[in-house]
């Protein structure tokens, strides 16, 4: 059953006039497949104009549907052969960072992403994709691991930020996420990075500092959620969207800017909708973009994302 957003409550209405119809289609007292289809059709067309013209803020909504798909997810229908790989060997394992061995098409990769979870016990026990020192630890050892085999990098990023919790500032949460910054830089395979969900702060930027850097259509990536903007400059979270519109976090505002790279499209009404068509489409993103870094040295790979970070802004 689709869980429906606040701006979806027309094609709602539509959709449950619809079901009504169909169970009383089944009955078979009434002959009334032309109507059936009369609103389908319109219900089709709302939800492509809706999702044609949504607003930052409704985008951000979308990117934190609780349907939307993560990284096991991903895993399951984009990738094949995926073995996870556990612990930072220095503290312990952290859930919310899953990485490992995985083939994508033909080729052999590292992958390495945020999990959320898809109900109550597993989101706490994947700590809502808020990673913890020893998850960016992980994440480092992964990466170093996947250049002494040669094997590109991919990361599907979905988090709304590292762990906040006292915890993880006495393990050390900055230094853990500049190092895990550090290692994408200095990588000598291909990497490459999709915002899949939320993009949030330093948490998405350990892992998303590659040379080619994709956002799912109704992804959001910024350095602060909407609502921490508005509490800090408005002194309130009801101007979250305000907030988002001026953030310019959107997939395609940041593609503008030179932020992102490629825009991956999803299928309409959000990849909740279709989680196949949308694993396809990142599939083949991906593969496309590791197939042009194909052949270059490390010193070039390391270039081209020096290059492409500090054109940002300028």
């Amino acid at each position: 059953m689709i869980s429906y957003l606040e701006f979806e409550k027309p094609v709602a209405a539509l959709e449950a006039r619809i079901a009504e119809l169909r169970d009383t289609a089944a009955s078979g007292e009434l002959d009334i497949a032309a109507e059936i289809r009369r609103l389908e059709a319109k219900s089709a067309e709302l939800l492509t104009s809706t999702y044609r013209a949504l607003t930052p803020w409704q985008k951000t909504q979308v990117a934190r549907h609780p349907a939307r798909p993560h990284f096991k997810d991903f895993v399951a229908a984009a990738f094949t052969d995926f073995m996870p790989l556990g612990g930072d060997r220095l503290y312990g394992e952290d859930q919310a960072i899953v990485g490992g061995f995985a083939t994508l098409g033909e080729r052999k990769v590292m992958l390495i992403g945020h999990e959320k979870g898809n109900d109550t016990q597993s989101r706490i026990r994947h700590n809502f994709g808020m990673g913890k020192p020893e998850g960016y630890r992980k994440a480092v050892r992964l990466m170093e691991m996947a250049g002494r085999f040669g094997l590109p990098v991919v990361t599907l990023v979905d988090t709304s930020g590292a762990f906040p919790g006292i915890e993880a500032e006495e393990r050390g949460q900055a230094e853990a996420i500049a190092r895990s910054t550090e290692a994408c830089l200095a990588l000598g395979v291909p990497m490459v990075a999709t915002i899949v969900g939320e993009g949030g702060s330093g948490g998405a930027v350990a892992l998303a500092s590659a040379e080619r850097v994709l956002m799912l259509e109704h992804a959001v990536y910024s350095v602060i959620s909407p609502e921490g903007c508005a509490s800090i400059l408005w002194r309130t979270s009801e101007k979250a969207p305000e907030a988002a519109e001026a953030m310019k976090v959107t997939a395609q505002d940041l593609l503008a800017l030179g932020v992102i790279d490629r825009i991956v499209p999803e299928p309409v009404g959000g990849a909740h909708r279709d989680l196949v068509a949308t694993a396809e489409s990142l599939g083949k993103a991906i593969s496309e973009e590791l197939d042009s870094l194909v052949g270059k040295d490390p010193q070039t790979l390391r270039a081209l994302r020096a290059d492409r970070f500090l054109r940002i802004g300028a």
